[in-house]
């Protein structure tokens, strides 16, 4: 006996533009942000077990800010992406 049409689990296909946006985001994007935010993180961590300058290490704060803003911001996309 089949079960009802209500019950019937079809498989949901996205269009082409979506699953290769999801793909760019999730394998592309995402890494790039969070890559980005490690390196500035370790540039400051460098200059700072150096002794280099507070201006450098200042620059450096406001920049991985920045960039972690920017993270968030690309991983929120991609989770709103994925889920369509």
């Amino acid at each position: 006996m089949d079960p009802p049409a209500s019950f019937r689990v079809s498989p949901v296909r996205k269009p082409g533009y979506i699953a290769r946006m999801s793909y760019f985001m999730s394998h592309v994007a995402v890494p790039i942000a969070v890559g980005a935010v490690a390196l500035v993180l370790l540039l400051g961590l460098i200059n700072m077990m150096r002794g280099g300058s507070p201006w450098t290490s200042q620059k450096l704060m406001r920049l991985r800010v920045m960039l972690q803003f920017i993270a968030i911001v690309v991983i929120m996309l991609a989770v709103w992406i994925m889920g369509r």
